[in-house]
């Protein structure tokens, strides 16, 4: 007798069950060439099924070549198809494996991803009918490629109150994220040969943009405090300079007032744009979120930000503040690119902006990550003492865990893997090699207490691996 089991709550269609059971029997051996199956009548009264679901299955099994029917005599496991899987254990079993033991699961440090079970569900979903509810016609035409006027000047007031961001809504693009803005300034300023000063390190995806559009990198070092401006190169005539001043990524620096100021001097000496990426900056744990720069030099910084972190990175808005002398052309090139961004996901932004529920999702957020934050902190100092040093934490979703004892090279990192976590170096975002290779960036926007307990606990382990190679 044929004994299969179904379950109905699985995500899996009860065809696609028998199906799988049906074939993996076939597959390793437990039903044999020539061996006939139940009827299709026999086997939707054992599992309580209607007799179609069988013969879909069926019909699947013979498609593939698993099973034959014969006229008269019913239907049975074709020739040929056992397949011995010895010595390696079945998907099932490393399935149940894995399952059964926590120990097997990835601990993923990556920075900038937020706490996704914390997203404002009922809220989206309630805003999100209402907007549907109220659309006309013409909201499901092609818009505007600057994007939404309601969430335009909703963003205007709003960066200005919480950034001292200075713009009209007429200089806000709404850009599908912030890469999406990093390739319109690419595209808006660079031509092929173009200087371009970026600070280093700085994430590999912003130096792979600038120099697919041909532009020279001239890296600047990056000390605690961001930038260090003292090392901006007279002899230089830049296309602009791409900073990340409220939060360097991947150091944590904030520029003081002062480096703002030379930048700022040196842009107009040079005649040179400045690109502000007002990277992840959102959760200041010690005070507000800093003013921008752009608002102390509005007509020549372009001002990037974006809700990925703060809400979800699925939601795809993001923005771009220019100075009025390049939004036409910027509008230009978001048109060609993909026309606009979508305008039911703007106006359900703007609602939960004006309604208030944006301020007090940061509010909240804030308290959670300041939570991780400061145990990630607690374990680290538990686990290493005087061994690991930290910074970069003041803001964001990452720390800086330096281990001036340790070189993260392929080999360490590959111990660490085998524990069952990820780590990043921040060796692999600088540009000049060799000065970062003791540091890691260690992500917990989305980890429980639980896992970063964990997480840290394998690093231990593996970190005293390390050591006894030595």
């Amino acid at each position: 007798m044929l004994c299969l089991s179904i379950t109905r709550s699985s995500d899996l269609s009860i065809i696609r069950q028998i199906y799988q059971q049906i074939r993996e029997r076939i597959l390793n051996g437990e039903l044999r060439s020539g061996e006939k199956l139940p009827s299709t009548r026999e086997l939707s009264s054992q599992l309580s099924v209607s007799r179609n679901v069988i013969l879909e299955a069926y019909d699947q099994l013979l498609s593939e070549g698993y099973i034959v029917s014969k006229r008269g005599s019913g239907t049975f496991v074709a020739e040929g198809i056992y397949l011995k899987k010895d010595p390696l254990p079945s998907a099932s079993i490393i399935r149940r494996t894995e399952e059964a033991s926590q120990d097997h699961l990835i601990i993923d440090f990556r920075s900038g991803l937020p706490s996704l079970d914390q997203f404002p569900r009922k809220t989206w979903a309630r805003l999100a009918y209402h907007t549907w509810s109220e659309a006309s016609s013409t909201l499901l035409e092609y818009d505007h490629p600057e994007g939404r006027i309601e969430l335009r000047e909703l963003l205007s007031h709003y960066l200005l109150k919480t950034r001292r961001v200075v713009c009209r809504p007429e200089q806000i693009i709404i850009t599908s994220g912030a890469v999406q803005a990093l390739s319109l300034v690419a595209q808006l300023l660079i031509t092929t040969g173009d200087k371009v000063i970026i600070e280093d390190p700085i994430t590999q995806d912003i130096q792979t943009m600038f120099k697919a559009a041909g532009a020279d990198l001239y890296p600047v070092p990056v000390d605690h405090h961001g930038m260090n401006t003292s090392f901006l190169p007279a002899s230089l005539d830049p296309a602009f300079i791409f900073f990340t001043p409220s939060h360097q990524f991947p150091l944590g620096g904030v520029l003081p007032i002062q480096r703002q100021v030379q930048l700022i001097h040196y842009a107009r000496k040079k005649g040179c744009f400045l690109v502000e990426d007002d990277y992840d900056s959102e959760f200041r744990y010690d005070g507000s979120p800093v003013s921008s720069l752009q608002g102390l030099e509005p007509e020549r910084v372009i001002y990037i930000g974006s809700f990925s972190k703060i809400l979800s990175p699925a939601l795809r808005l993001g923005y771009i503040i220019l100075p009025s002398a390049l939004v036409d052309r910027a509008r230009m090139i978001k048109r060609y690119s993909d026309l606009h961004s979508s305008s039911i996901d703007q106006l359900i932004l703007a609602r939960f902006i004006n309604e208030g529920y944006l301020n007090r999702h940061i509010l909240k957020m804030k308290k959670i990550y300041k939570r991780r934050r400061d145990y990630l902190i607690s374990r680290l100092k538990a686990a290493f003492k005087e061994k690991v040093r930290l910074y970069g934490y003041s803001t964001g979703l990452h720390l800086i865990a330096e281990f001036p004892d340790l070189v993260f090279d392929s080999h360490n990192l590959a111990i660490i893997q085998q524990m069952g976590i990820k780590v990043y170096p921040v060796e692999e975002h600088a540009i000049q090699k060799g000065m970062h290779a003791h540091r890691l960036i260690i992500g917990y926007g989305h980890l429980t207490l639980e896992e970063i307990k964990e997480g840290v606990k394998r690093l231990e382990i593996a970190w005293k691996n390390i050591q006894a190679e030595r």
